[in-house]
């Protein structure tokens, strides 16, 4: 028997229980992460109605923040519009397009929920050091510029 999160009330129709925690009027800014069509590793894609309802307009910068048990990661976004999703599939407002390579930076996976807030003043960087995680160099021989940053 398939364990879902259903009940029937009187008239005999069903209620999915399983994404009621996001309809909750307390917190409009937790979306739930889905597949993004562009190939821009620094925007992520909100429906029109979450923006409006978050006050958020194209081209802020929004903090994503994802809580694990103990663990807090976050990351900084610049918004675009998204009306569609994955294989033609209309965006709800629930849902929030990112690439594979931010979702690796957050940790998440398709279908984890994130919050998004509004990040007023993010000032322009003047030194940055990109370092690379330490189990993604574990097998590599040689100099570590050649092999991730070197165009050829």
């Amino acid at each position: 028997m398939a364990n879902q999160a259903e009940s029937s009330d009187s008239k005999g129709t069903k209620h999915d229980f399983s994404m009621d925690f996001l309809e909750r009027k307390k917190a409009p800014n937790r979306l739930i992460v889905d597949e993004a069509i562009n190939d821009d590793n620094s925007v992520v894609a909100l429906h029109p109605k979450t923006m409006e309802k978050l006050q958020l307009f194209r081209g802020d910068t929004i903090l994503i923040k994802v809580s694990f048990f103990c663990l807090i990661a976050t990351g900084i976004c610049v918004i675009v519009f998204g009306l569609w999703g994955r294989r033609g599939k209309i965006l709800s407002a629930l849902h929030l397009l990112m690439t594979n390579v931010v979702r690796s930076n957050l940790r998440v996976r398709l279908g984890d929920v994130v919050s998004v807030h509004q990040c007023a003043d993010v000032k322009y960087g003047k030194r940055v050091h990109i370092l690379p995680v330490d189990d993604t160099i574990e097998g590599v021989t040689g100099n570590l510029f050649d092999a991730y940053l070197k165009r050829e």
